[in-house]
């Protein structure tokens, strides 16, 4: 079904987009994605069929970068099918630690999280309509629950599902699909290029990465979704036990992230 569709993934050249733009190309697509480190862009483009994929260096926390990557996929291959917005950051840091250095840090991940999605998702917009494509977001269990240390992330996930379930109610009379998709912990770099409160990258990840899920298994999961058309998708039964918790049970949905993000006072995951 996506035979010469044409899709449109930020932040392609590692983790989950990565694993996107790989198997979307298996799928027959063309695609067209970006990303900031040229090694890894020209890593990818290795990978790929000639004239299937275009990979734009270009930061989605930039308004311009983001038009421009739009107006490329058009010109390549004619309109858009489908738009993930997939590109993020996270970070890691308690509040009281940054005070008032922790600000900047939350508006870096804003702009990339929440700003990059609006510059994306508005350029995209009119020829999403023109193919009653699909719109995505790649949020998380932070934007259902607001997570210790990750402040600014979670606002970000907060932010993104907000807007897009505003969008969502705007077009569907268009014929355009809007949704979102919480992978969970998904064994990616995302945490060791984290911001910490200083807004330096954490270079370490808190967490067993090899017991966390794949970001090929991620992706198809998210593939599957998007051929569904589904609503919304929470991976794991962790993330789901937590959106429920948290919804029915917000007190003890309290104490119990409490107690899996810190170890004696101190945040450890």
């Amino acid at each position: 079904m996506y035979n010469n569709k044409t899709i449109l993934i930020t932040g392609g050249t590692d983790g989950i987009g990565r694993s996107l733009v790989l198997q979307y190309l298996k799928h027959g697509a063309n695609v067209v994605t970006c990303g900031r480190d040229q090694q890894k862009i020209l890593a990818l483009e290795a990978e790929a069929p000639m004239g299937k994929l275009y990979v734009l260096n270009a930061d989605v926390s930039n308004e311009k970068d983001c038009e421009r990557l739009v107006n490329h996929a058009v010109k390549m291959f004619g309109g858009i099918d489908v738009l993930i917005n997939n590109a993020g950051i996270s970070m890691r840091g308690l509040m009281e630690e940054g005070g008032a250095g922790i600000i900047p840090v939350v508006k870096r991940v804003m702009d990339i999280n929440f700003n990059g999605v609006l510059y994306s998702t508005t350029y995209a917009l009119p020829y999403i309509i023109k193919s009653k494509g699909v719109i995505v977001g790649i949020s998380s269990i932070a934007g259902y629950r607001g997570l210790p240390g990750r402040s600014g992330y979670s606002a970000s996930k907060f932010a993104l599902q907000g807007f897009l379930e505003a969008i969502k109610t705007e077009v569907v009379d268009q014929g355009v699909h809007v949704m979102w998709v919480s992978p969970g912990f998904t064994a990616s770099n995302i945490r060791n290029v984290a911001l910490n409160h200083k807004g330096e990258k954490q270079g370490e990840s808190p967490l067993k990465e090899s017991q966390l899920m794949d970001s090929d298994t991620c992706a198809k999961i998210i593939i599957d979704a998007i051929s569904k058309r589904k609503r919304t998708v929470v991976m794991t039964f962790q993330g789901k036990q937590t959106v429920f918790m948290n919804k029915f049970f917000p007190g003890l949905a309290d104490k119990l992230v409490r107690k899996f993000f810190f170890r004696d006072g101190k945040l450890v995951k």
